[in-house]
């Protein structure tokens, strides 16, 4: 079959997070003897990242690169992210959306690559068209329901806070370009049932099926470490990881670490957030930075950890951090206000939750000091790895669903609103309120 993916970010130009599930899944493909084509946004990649460096990446055989990089540099991702269309890229895009012999067309973060325009776009209709809610991009225009990035969001106020947020005017999004847009898929997907529910209880299940499929990990990601004995360790210690911004939390864990000095913290990642997180370090000697590490180095960290912490503030969609840390066989402590999060990290078995600060530090201390208690949710962890969360596992239940809903079109199963519904249908809005699900 051939697959193309549509995204912002990937390969050398990405962040991780989307890119990484993007990049997993198209190798998960090829290794199937499947052909795949990746369009992403290098204009994109540029506007946003600061002093982020650029990812070594070789794209493994039956994949194919296709960076998009206009003359218009950072207008090209500004027109997109002003209109909701495609503009510079549009002729790119339509030439691989024209071609007759897809079979798939999967979308993931599109918006700085073509916005809501892009999933109308192309004259393609007997391929199947599904795109992947990474973030929470459709119902929020900041993507996290972050708001002010301050707190989780807790009302509509996107003028606000989009404006406090530094984001150009999306104008498009109180017009009917999302409804409109959605009607083009087949299936919208969720790695979390959380996340689902979010844009379930906003309406956004009257306009293409809702469908939860999980992340995955690669059978061979933690390169087999999770066999072997713990690296050697002078001292415990805690491991952390993730883009250094201030929705992940690392500024509430950090200062907590003068109360457990027996014990390490080790932070993997860089971002703009850095600073200010090494300034509040000062004077803690047991916690260290260890810069942007790459899987190999990633999987060692975790499995020498006594536990990986995740205090994510905001909603997160799935958070692939915990998965990476169960393929380690390491268990997880998570903020009970990360959204999935909780749902990923305690609600699987492995891990502990946490509300404050005083119950962070008591998951942190019964993690160093506990070795029954860290066995026991490691193994749970793991068997979530091996299981559910499996490389076998998600490319069965999503070539599952490639086959579900090519069958449902074929047979003319109404999976859409009526063309007479659209003209009639309100703007997609965080105060929607919910309807029934068509789908999950």
């Amino acid at each position: 079959m051939k697959f193309c993916m549509i995204t912002t970010f990937f390969g050398p130009h990405s962040f991780g997070g989307d890119a990484a599930y993007v990049d997993r899944l198209c190798q998960a493909l090829c290794r199937r003897g499947h052909e795949v084509h990746v369009f992403y946004c290098v204009d994109a990649f540029n506007a946003v990242r600061g002093d982020h460096p650029l990812r070594s990446y070789t794209p493994t055989p039956g994949l194919h690169l296709h960076p998009l990089e206009s003359g218009y540099g950072t207008l090209s991702p500004l027109a997109t992210q002003a209109t909701g269309k495609p503009y510079f890229k549009s002729e790119a895009l339509r030439e691989v959306l024209d071609a007759d012999d897809l079979d798939v067309v999967h979308f993931h973060n599109i918006s700085l690559v073509g916005g809501p325009g892009v999933l109308g776009l192309g004259a393609n209709r007997r391929a199947v068209r599904i795109m992947t809610a990474h973030e929470h991009w459709l119902i929020c225009p900041m993507h996290l329901l972050w708001k002010y990035d301050r707190k989780p969001c807790d009302g509509s106020t996107c003028i606000r806070c989009t404006v406090a947020g530094g984001r150009p005017p999306q104008a498009w999004r109180y017009t009917n370009a999302i409804p409109k847009a959605l009607r083009h898929l087949d299936a919208l997907v969720f790695p979390s049932k959380h996340a689902l529910d979010e844009h379930r209880a906003r309406g956004v299940d009257r306009w293409a099926p809702l469908v939860h499929v999980p992340y995955f990990l690669p059978d061979d990601w933690s390169g087999g470490i999770e066999d072997q004995d713990p690296p050697a360790s002078e001292r415990p210690y805690l491991a952390a990881a993730g883009r250094l911004v201030a929705m992940k939390g690392f500024q509430r864990l950090i200062p907590l670490m003068k109360n457990l000095p027996e014990a390490d913290l080790r932070i993997a990642g860089t971002g703009p957030y850095e600073p200010e997180l090494r300034r509040l370090a000062e004077g803690l000697p047991n916690v260290h930075f260890e810069g942007l590490l790459g899987g190999e180095g990633l999987a060692r960290l975790f499995r020498g950890s006594r536990a990986v912490v995740v205090p994510s503030l905001f909603p997160e969609t799935f958070g692939y951090v915990v998965l990476e840390a169960f393929a380690t066989g390491t268990p997880v402590i998570v903020h009970e206000g990360g959204g999935a999060i909780s749902e990923t990290g305690v609600e699987s078995g492995g891990g502990l939750g946490y509300k404050t600060g005083a119950e962070l530090l008591t998951a942190m201390r019964r993690m160093v000091h506990d070795e029954d208690l860290r066995a026991e949710l490691a193994a749970q962890g793991f068997a979530q790895r091996i299981g559910p969360w499996s490389e076998t596992e998600h490319v069965h239940r999503y070539m599952e669903l490639i086959a579900d809903r090519r069958e449902a079109r074929d047979s003319g199963a109404k999976t859409r609103l009526d063309p007479a519904a659209e003209a009639v249908a309100a703007p997609l809005s965080p105060r929607t309120s919910s309807t029934k699900a068509k789908a999950s």
